[in-house]
């Protein structure tokens, strides 16, 4: 069986959350920091480069080596020297044809200069580029040579390379790498100090818990018929529900409120000081008879609150004498007269409207519908249960959006003395609310009642236009818990129907087909039982 997944606790959410902010940001001004370095540091050796290769076409002993017959034997050795001093990558010079006379590889002197970036700097300016030489992609400081006379007569470039200018880069970019890890940690650190602090103050509960707690908190709120009301120490309500609102017939909102300007002389700071609950005392109240009880609420062996229900006195009394069986005849023809009430108002509004045709019109409707129906309840079923049984399901597929027919060859006596009522009652009332499921939703939903008691048996049987049944599970609808829907608390209707036939002695008989809908005929003996009642 598959195990219930739990929901990832407060703690592990706010450490992950922080730990994943955190990373994200770092990452992200990790990535900025890089590039902006990056930036710095290529503009700085550019300058740098830039500085040198003016120094360079300035010194004399470079300037006087292009008189010489072979420049590059001055050159060569110079350039090389300065080159270790300055921590220069290369220093190349070369005439205006761009014919090497230094390089820092000698077997390179005497090739063209490669880049093609030589242009600016025979047109006697100064200037960084960037471009793939011999040695590789470089950034550079380029100018011209110029001898006594002002004439430009060769070429100079200093250059670092760009993979070197990268790795300076990155040594930077992980010195700020550890101070964000650093930083990653003291946010673990913060984040779990903070969750457990927030753990402490919502009592150890996860926040899916407190969800919970809250809305099972309205839910029992609201369904409570007793009236409830919180305070805290200072004797201010802090919490009041619906019902507590309709028993003292408050409109407005109460809340934040001194108890004592909603309830006079109330006994809730006597439970706040003593710490004692009071029990089932009964006071006059707002004209009615109230029995209240009042509970102290503690934190820490402190009282910091009270919590009071009450309830009307008389609507109790008034309970005490509802009969469980009057209570399902109530609950049917609710539905009837609910339904009533809707057609009642669409009649109100068409008489206003002044559409009297389509009013008639509709009364007439209504009371051919209904006179064909109740003639056949009484005056073809003559038992009294039955009748207001059938009166309520009608109520309820009128409700359900159910067409629910009571065929017009019904004919029903008074019930034989030895069949209970119970059994009766439940056998159709569970046949018909099993044949409304079936059909409810459809838009063509239709149910047939049938019930004869001629000959030697009593005859039920219900058909419903629904979905019907397979072979396989006609032969488990009777099973306790077994449902075609395959929803829990399910499938208890047809197994009570079974068991009550059998204690009568009778048989019942399914016919179905998948999508033809389906029959059940009921046979009770009127005599000859071998059970008692």
């Amino acid at each position: 069986m598959k195990s219930k997944k739990l929901p990832m606790s407060l703690q592990t959410k706010i450490i992950g959350s922080n730990i994943v902010n955190t990373v994200f940001i770092i990452c992200i001004f990790l990535a900025i920091s890089l590039v902006i370095e990056y930036k710095q540091v290529e503009k700085q050796r550019g300058n740098q480069a830039l500085q040198l290769a003016k120094t360079v076409a300035s010194m004399p002993s470079v300037i006087d080596s292009f008189n010489d017959d072979d420049p590059s034997i001055t050159l060569q050795s110079l350039m090389n020297k300065i080159r270790r001093e300055t921590g220069a990558e290369f220093i190349v010079i070369g005439n205006t044809s761009g014919i090497r006379y230094a390089h820092p590889d000698e077997k390179k002197l005497g090739l063209s200069m490669v880049g093609g970036d030589n242009s600016p700097a025979l047109k006697g300016e100064f200037y960084i580029s960037k471009a793939k030489g011999s040695l590789g992609m470089s950034i550079r400081g380029k100018g011209p040579i110029k001898n006594h006379d002002g004439k430009i007569v060769g070429i100079v470039s200093v250059g670092y390379m760009i993979s070197d200018i990268q790795d300076d880069a990155i040594e930077r970019g992980k010195e700020i790498g550890f101070i964000s890890l650093f930083v990653v940690m003291i946010g673990v650190l913060a984040s779990y100090l903070l969750a457990k602090n927030i753990r402490r103050t919502t009592l150890g509960l996860e926040p899916h818990e407190m969800t919970s707690l809250y809305l099972e908190r309205n839910a029992i709120l609201y369904s409570i018929k007793e009236g409830i009301i919180s305070v805290d120490k200072d004797g201010y309500i802090t919490m009041v529900n619906q019902s507590a609102k309709d028993l003292l017939e408050i409109k407005e909102e109460i809340i934040h409120k001194k108890i004592e300007d909603i309830i006079p002389n109330t006994g809730v700071y006597r439970v706040l000081q003593s710490g004692k609950p009071d029990r089932d005392h009964e006071i006059f109240l707002r004209n009615k008879n109230m029995i209240i009880n009042r509970t102290p609420i503690f934190e820490e062996d402190e009282v910091i609150g009270v919590v009071s229900t009450f309830r009307d006195k008389t609507e109790i009394n008034k309970m005490l004498e509802t009969l469980t069986e009057v209570q399902k005849y109530s609950e049917d023809l609710r539905a009837q007269t609910h339904e009533f009430s809707n057609k009642l108002y669409v009649l109100s509004g068409l008489l206003q409207l002044g559409k009297h045709d389509e009013a008639i019109e509709m009364i007439q409707l209504e009371s051919k519908v209904h006179e064909s129906q109740n003639k056949i309840i009484f005056d073809q079923i003559i038992d009294t249960k039955i009748q207001a049984l059938l009166l309520g399901k009608l109520g309820k597929a009128s409700e359900k959006k159910v067409q629910f027919i009571i065929d017009e060859n019904s004919s029903l006596g008074p019930i034989p003395d030895h069949i209970p009522y119970t059994d009766i009652i439940s056998i159709i009332g569970n046949l018909i609310d099993n044949a409304f499921d079936a059909v409810e939703g459809s838009r063509s939903g239709e149910v047939t009642f049938f019930a004869v008691d001629l000959g030697e048996d009593l005859i039920i049987e219900v058909y419903d236009n629904g979905p019907g049944v397979s072979v396989n599970e006609t032969g488990r609808i009777f099973e306790v818990g077994f449902s075609t829907k395959g929803e829990e608390n399910r499938g208890y209707g047809l197994a009570i129907v079974k068991q009550a036939i059998d204690r009568l002695d009778g048989t019942i008989e399914v016919e179905s087909k998948p999508g033809k809908g389906s029959v059940m005929t009921v046979y009770l003996p009127k005599k000859g039982l071998s059970v008692a009642n």
